[in-house]
């Protein structure tokens, strides 16, 4: 047995098997590449689910990581530290945001939103206490924790957990007179993503969220994005909701704000729903630690300074472009934004699964998804040359 055959055996026997990994142990990545426990190069097309936007590795985001982890790395919140100010002013001016709250995962993030605008539905809105209603989408995604996967209507995700929590109505994506319909008195928000991204990056019909908008302005129920995986330059704005130019009341990011090195999230919205949550009401250990705020500091600085969104908006164009060239018979669609793009295979393909395998073999990492679709998300950073050779791999996969 090699090293990685060792690596994946010692895994199999002494790890729960809720995942189902493509076979290749990494051990090594940098910039757009990643290396295997036997030398071999791939070049990263999933970007942990998008957390590794800025590439991997990032030299400026790895010097602050090692410097605040030798100053000083956790203080609760019970203490203020001098990292947290710093890092909300920066979110501030970059989003408009009016205020923050720090969490540590994106299912934490979007937890807190549906607490935070719960309360609001309670002690702004005048819902009847115990009655607060949240709009949510079929196929969507937003988590793993047990209120999440209530809503979920994947059965993978959700069968077998129960009881679930109660108070959300789930309509169809891109459905804006569904969506019309669903808000009643006791409909305190909407919780969308931007593009349905686990469900295969589906992308809502144009003017869509302009219509939501208007429907959530209209009826006093807050939106709710989920940016996690949409937002921080991924398809080519800084925010996926710039795409329709409107604005959600509350905005969730997680993921790339600490470019791959920690988990670091955040609630953006205003005062008046941040403001319902009083000391005690809500809160997390590691939460806005000064590690979190220095690591999250350098990636956004990253992001923006080193033109990562406008070559997402570039890129993306470019490779969504050279895969609609492809010629296969097995192809039903190519669609994507920016660089959150997605093949759909006919279903007599055989499932997505063995092209993703395929793809390994030739040095391309990319994952399956609902089973008949691969998922691409290369990190921000990728050239027109690297663009050209993964076209070029994933045409002799698939033709």
């Amino acid at each position: 047995m090699n090293t990685s055959e060792k690596l994946i055996a010692t895994e199999q026997r002494l790890g729960a098997h809720n995942y189902k990994p493509l076979d290749v142990v990494l051990t090594r990545g940098e910039g757009v590449y990643v290396w295997d426990t036997d030398g071999n190069r791939y070049l990263d097309c999933l970007s942990a689910y998008s957390a590794v936007n800025q590439g991997h590795c990032h030299p400026k985001i790895l010097a602050a990581m090692v410097e605040q982890a030798g100053r000083l790395t956790l203080t609760s919140r019970a203490f203020r530290n001098d990292q947290l100010a710093y890092l909300y002013e920066e979110l501030a001016a970059l989003t408009g945001s009016h205020k923050i709250l720090p969490m540590n995962s994106g299912a934490e993030a979007v937890e807190t939103a549906i607490k935070a605008v719960r309360k609001w539905g309670y002690e702004v809105k005048g819902v009847p206490e115990g009655k607060a209603e949240i709009i949510v989408c079929a196929d969507n995604f937003h988590g793993r924790t047990l209120s999440i996967i209530s809503f979920s209507t994947d059965p993978d995700a959700r069968s077998g957990f129960g009881p679930y929590t109660s108070g959300f109505r789930i309509i169809p994506f891109g459905d804006a007179e569904a969506f019309a319909a669903a808000i009643n008195a006791n409909t305190v928000a909407a919780l969308i993503e931007p593009i349905q991204g686990e469900a295969g990056v589906i992308i809502p019909p144009a003017g869509y969220f302009t219509r939501i908008r208007e429907l959530c302005t209209a009826n006093n129920v807050i939106l709710i994005l989920d940016e996690i995986q949409t937002g921080l330059g991924r398809t080519g704005k800084l925010l996926a909701e710039e795409h329709e130019g409107i604005e959600a009341d509350v905005t969730l990011i997680g993921k790339a704000l600490s470019g791959g090195f920690y988990p670091v999230s955040a609630v953006l919205s205003n005062s008046e729903v941040l403001g319902v949550l009083k000391p005690g009401q809500h809160g997390s250990t590691f939460g806005g630690n000064p590690l979190a705020c220095a690591v999250a500091r350098a990636a956004l600085k990253v992001l923006t300074e080193e033109g990562m969104i406008e070559n997402a908006a570039v890129m993306g164009d470019y490779f969504l472009e050279g895969l609609r060239s492809i010629r296969s018979n097995i192809v039903r669609d190519v669609r994507g934004r920016g660089l959150m793009m997605a093949i759909e295979l006919e279903p007599e393909a055989g499932g997505a699964r063995q092209y993703c395998h395929a793809l390994k073999e030739r040095g391309l990492l990319a994952k399956d998804t609902h089973d008949h679709t691969i998922r691409l998300a290369p990190p921000l950073v990728i050239s027109r040359e690297q663009v050209d050779w993964a076209v070029s791999q994933i045409e002799k996969t698939i033709s």
